[in-house]
């Protein structure tokens, strides 16, 4: 018989956005929680394998398919029993913390959460991603509006589809002209370090609002459209013969690196290789 590995490694780290938010990855080969509590709200996206997980309101297992939610003080534990692996990500939101998200969110008091694990693929991912582009953030100079429309995005949807009580999250108006005007601040200010903030305020929306009219009338986050403005910029700028690092700084990116990266993703040729083809022309 196989000789079972042992090694657990996790990471924990507070969340540069919002202070009271930290985050946990987690990598178990072996591994059991006693009875516990928390004074924070507990969300877990489960990657590979699982454990079974019992509280007040559930006696269940964890899987890749199931998002764990917990309220504050809920007296929870743990077990891998069987399971060969349990890779999981989870986020801690204290009190004070998941008060600044509902004032993103246009609500003035936070919702809790009558089921302790919810089926629902897409707020899986989006919890995932959040929790992957707040990792990169705090392992150096991230993408902080990046992370921040996916916090709002990812609570704002478990809000309205599991909330129970709390403040009412408004949806986004439907009014193009809107997402229009803003879009226009985004083309005149696109140098500047442009925030989520700054934005919905001028649109006379909340944060989690103008990412929803975004999607609906754009197809696009507003993170996602300002790059699509910068990357422009700077292929306006390498087709004028300006360098790469300048061009990036030109276009409004914190770095060459984040150039290069979001050009090759969008494009796929890095704006060295486009540089060199518009030189031979």
């Amino acid at each position: 018989m196989a000789r079972r590995d042992t090694r657990n490694v996790t990471k924990y780290w507070c969340c540069k956005p919002v202070p009271g938010m930290s985050l946990l990855r987690a990598d178990f080969t072996t591994h059991d929680y006693g009875p516990h509590t928390h004074d924070a709200f507990v969300i877990a996206v489960t990657e590979a394998g699982g454990a079974e997980i019992c509280n007040a309101r559930i006696a269940d297992r964890v899987t890749p398919s199931t998002l764990f939610v917990s309220n504050p003080e809920e007296r929870q534990s743990a077990r891998m029993g069987d399971s060969a692996r349990w890779l999981y990500r989870s986020i801690y939101v204290t009190l004070p913390a998941i008060g600044l998200i509902a004032r993103d969110l246009g609500v003035d008091v936070a919702p809790c959460f009558a089921r302790g694990l919810i089926n629902d693929a897409g707020l899986i991912d989006r919890f995932g991603r959040m929790h992957c582009a707040l990792e990169a953030d705090s392992d150096g100079p991230g993408d902080s509006f990046r992370g921040r429309e996916l916090m709002i995005d990812a609570f704002g949807t478990l809000f309205q589809r599991h909330g129970s009580g709390g403040g009412r999250v408004e949806r986004a108006p439907r009014d193009r002209g809107i997402a229009g005007r803003v879009i226009e601040l985004m083309r005149a200010r696109y140098q500047e370090n442009l925030g989520l903030e700054e934005l919905a305020a001028a649109a006379g929306l909340t944060n989690f609002q103008l990412i929803a009219l975004f999607k609906r009338t754009v197809g696009l986050t507003p993170h996602a459209y300002l790059i699509h403005i910068r990357l422009n910029a700077a292929c306006r700028c390498l087709r004028r013969g300006h360098a790469l690092a300048e061009s990036a700084q030109m276009a409004g990116f914190c770095d060459q690196s984040a150039l290069t990266r979001h050009f090759k993703r969008c494009y796929g040729i890095t704006p060295l290789q486009f540089a060199e083809a518009v030189r031979s022309r």
